[in-house]
């Protein structure tokens, strides 16, 4: 007997989302505790996200139903007409549809709550019914992938400039048995790549748009990046962080001249609510900054942060393809907070790991010397810098 597709209520869906945007255990462990697969969870979030404004208007949600129920009441005459002649036409298109459209096509068309049974529906569209039931394999999920991405990213955050063949080298020292295209995957899932400088390899995605790196005329001789004053730019990434039985993606933003955490958040989830949320928070606390550099990860070039960032009217800078080092600042705080915390604290959940981290970021901002800035802390530099601002504007308008 065939058991048929579950479905959730929309009680439960929002129920979960709400613990999901809580954020106080990773995607996996929820998935895992309500048993259900963690992809749901993140289409879930998304279509909550999107449409969560109508709550404040019921009354355009009212009179859309009530538009379609019209259109339908007129057209419910004409529908019942045709009845006959569709009937007829069936066989006909039936044999077309197998013939012109796809096996992948086809499978999608399959309705799990049609009153159709799925088995007709498979016969109909010439389908075996045990394809149906076939479930992907959710990535990195288990205990063993878990542990393999902290090995990976822990051999990144010692040498960055590591490539897949590399690590998977050290991997393989260390006792782990995995190939080479397995590390890249496991890689590209984790959003890390070497820093050096690598051909372009890669074509941007044509639905957004890409924004020239703006800061190769900050440059010395040695090809470093000199930003001489605070807020002249920022910096931001996303990077993986491990927890006992998980990860969670962690965003900051960093002042390139002073080195100040400006504003940080953890989340189970790697997407555009992540990124926007860090920005609104720096662009609420401080002075705006001229230029914003980031990398192109879809985050980034997603419309809602880029529109963020020109109704602030602040000039856009995006890394090359292949080229963190373009992003170097960022890149070398995420080695310092590892080693100095994460990898010493060993981190339960998330919310263990959000205390935790804060604290940290307070220190690191607050009484961390720092050889770059003459051993002087970001605080110190930043708010020495923004007062001699307030200062030189004051006597202008003087």
């Amino acid at each position: 007997m065939s058991s048929k597709r579950k479905t959730y209520s929309a009680d439960f869906k929002a129920k979960l989302v709400l613990e999901v945007l809580e954020e106080k255990r990773t995607l996996n462990e929820i998935a895992s505790h309500y048993e259900i697969l963690p992809k749901n969870l993140l289409n879930w979030k998304k279509q909550f996200l999107e449409n969560m404004s109508l709550a404040f208007d019921k009354s355009a949600v009212v009179k859309e139903y009530k538009e379609e129920i019209e259109v339908l009441q007129k057209n419910n005459d004409s529908l019942a007409k045709k009845v006959g002649t569709l009937t007829i036409e069936k066989d006909f298109l039936e044999g077309k549809l197998v013939s012109s459209v796809s096996f992948k096509a086809r499978k999608a068309m399959i309705e799990s709550g049609h009153k159709l049974s799925i088995t007709s529906q498979c016969k109909l569209l010439h389908i075996n019914k045990s394809s149906l039931y076939y479930k992907a394999v959710t990535p990195f999920g288990t205990e063993a992938d878990i542990k393999l991405l902290n090995a990976i990213d822990a051999i990144y955050t010692e040498s960055p400039s590591y490539g897949c063949r590399r690590i998977t080298k050290q991997l393989k020292k260390d006792g782990f048995s995995v190939g080479r295209k397995h590390v890249a995957t496991a890689m590209k899932f984790m959003g890390i790549v070497a820093l050096y400088p690598k051909p372009r390899t890669t074509v941007a995605n044509k639905m957004h748009h890409k924004y020239p790196y703006l800061l190769s005329e900050f440059k010395n001789d040695k090809n470093q990046v000199i930003i001489e004053s605070a807020n002249q730019v920022w910096s931001t990434d996303i990077t993986y962080i491990k927890l006992a039985h998980g990860f969670a993606y962690f965003a900051a933003i960093i002042d390139w001249n002073t080195k100040k955490i400006l504003s940080w958040k953890l989340s189970n989830t790697m997407d555009v609510s992540l990124t926007t949320g860090v920005l609104k928070e720096a662009l609420a606390l401080y002075p705006k900054p001229d230029i914003f550099n980031t990398d192109q990860g879809s985050q980034y070039t997603a419309s809602e942060h880029i529109q963020i960032l020109v109704d602030h009217d602040i000039s856009i800078s995006m890394d090359a393809k292949g080229r963190s080092i373009d992003n170097i600042v960022i890149e070398r705080f995420w080695r310092t907070l590892k080693y100095e915390d994460v990898y010493l604290q060993h981190y339960n959940t998330i919310r263990e790991a959000d205390i935790g981290i804060g604290k940290f970021i307070d220190y690191y901002n607050s009484r961390r010397l720092h050889s770059s800035i003459d051993y002087n802390t970001p605080n110190e530099v930043y708010y020495q810098a923004v007062n001699n601002l307030e200062e030189k504007t004051l006597q202008k308008v003087a």
